[in-house]
């Protein structure tokens, strides 16, 4: 099955433009991010592999870090081509305009993906210590360091959509620094809870 984590990297498309994202239909994500790219669209839907069991057998599958989301970069103008995809619903955004995602989120996260460390999602969080991951294969993303059990995990957030991932790190390659401060509420969001979706 083909990894949509690293769709687009190779077409050049609008290097630069911000990126969007794109609410989904429930398990229609992988449709959805193939379309869009048969289109000629960037989009980046990072997966994660996970086993399901059933009575009789174990299955590996490559399941969405995000559910219901596709990750879109620019493309605004070729409006009508987007929101007429089978199995979208709409753009996440509010007052009338697509909200647009930090460039830096979405590279902390394709990161972590391509670098092949173990990364699952993980309940949304906004307080916990802020580190920087000072060597290896992650050096230089920053993120929420967890303890689960004997295991560190950093957990990097989509502000946007109130989702996060987390990613198993060694607490050594880590330094605690301060994190930015936001200017106000998160990007695209106009009141509590999760941002808008519109069409």
């Amino acid at each position: 099955m083909k990894d949509y984590s690293s769709v687009g990297e190779a077409s050049g498309l609008e290097h630069g433009a911000a990126w969007h994202a794109l609410y989904t239909r429930h398990q229609h994500e992988k449709v959805v991010a193939r379309v869009l790219e048969n289109k000629g669209f960037e989009i980046f839907l990072p997966l994660y592999p996970t086993a399901r069991r059933w009575k009789d057998r174990t299955k590996q599958l490559s399941l969405p870090l995000f559910p219901c989301y596709v990750f879109l970069r620019g493309g605004l103008d070729r409006w009508l081509d987007i929101i007429s995809t089978p199995g979208i619903h709409s753009f996440v955004g509010s007052d009338g305009q697509p909200a647009t995602i930090p460039e830096t989120e979405i590279d902390a996260v394709r990161k972590g993906v391509e670098k092949g460390v173990r990364v699952e999602p993980h309940p949304f969080l906004r307080c916990g210590d802020w580190v920087r991951v000072k060597s290896g294969p992650l050096e230089g993303i920053e993120g929420i360091l967890l303890r689960k059990k004997n295991l560190f995990r950093l957990v990097l957030s989509v502000e946007l959509l109130e989702k996060s991932v987390a990613l198993e790190v060694d607490a050594w390659a880590v330094e605690r620094i301060t994190r930015p401060k936001a200017d106000g509420p998160p990007r695209g969001l106009a009141m509590p809870g999760p941002a808008r979706n519109w069409v």
